[in-house]
């Protein structure tokens, strides 16, 4: 798989979601292989700081959904992860997601991807969630593409969103040209 999207949102079909598929639906409609995960309905447990995953390296918690969407990630070249923000940050689902990654960075076995960060807010600290998830990036390696942040309460607000819907477009169309380059 090439192009994975992956929204941390409670809400399946939420705003975070739509800009999500806007990006992926670039992607398809050049042929590129793309696969979407909601975190919604998925037990993420949060990181122990056991710190046993430096010796097994991979995280030791067993008895959730994490590790099957890591493999995921792992398979793609290009990763699209999204959240909304709450409380000027993502949201704690998807922190808790991003903060079991620690067990893959001892070995840097994320480096080298692409990435593009999404996220959603009301009103303000959608710049915070992106810097989260930029950060995220950046410690594990990835090759940072750019990001969006749509405004936008109610699922499908963002839709509205003139601005956000014309950058997940834009970047889309960039990971096109990235993975399909012109001869």
């Amino acid at each position: 798989m090439k192009v994975l999207g992956i929204s941390g949102s409670m809400r399946k079909e939420g705003n975070t979601a739509a800009l999500i598929k806007i990006i992926l639906s670039s992607c398809e409609e050049a042929g590129i292989e793309t696969e979407f995960i909601s975190l919604s309905g998925k037990q993420i447990k949060p990181c122990l700081g056991c710190e046993y995953c430096k010796k097994e390296k991979t995280c030791v918690i067993q008895d959730d959904d994490w590790h099957a969407i890591i493999e995921r990630v792992m398979e793609s070249e290009v990763l699209i992860l999204g959240g909304p923000t709450y409380y000027y940050d993502v949201c704690g689902h998807l922190k808790n997601f991003i903060d079991r990654t620690y067990s893959l960075y001892h070995d840097r076995r994320l480096a080298g991807r692409k990435a593009v960060a999404v996220t959603c807010c009301a009103d303000k600290g959608g710049t915070r969630s992106l810097q989260t998830i930029e950060g995220f990036f950046s410690s594990h390696e990835f090759s940072f593409l750019g990001s969006v942040l749509g405004r936008g309460y109610l699922a499908g607000e963002v839709l509205k969103d003139e601005r956000a819907i014309k950058n997940a477009r834009a970047i889309g169309n960039k990971i096109v040209k990235l993975l399909q380059p012109s001869d």
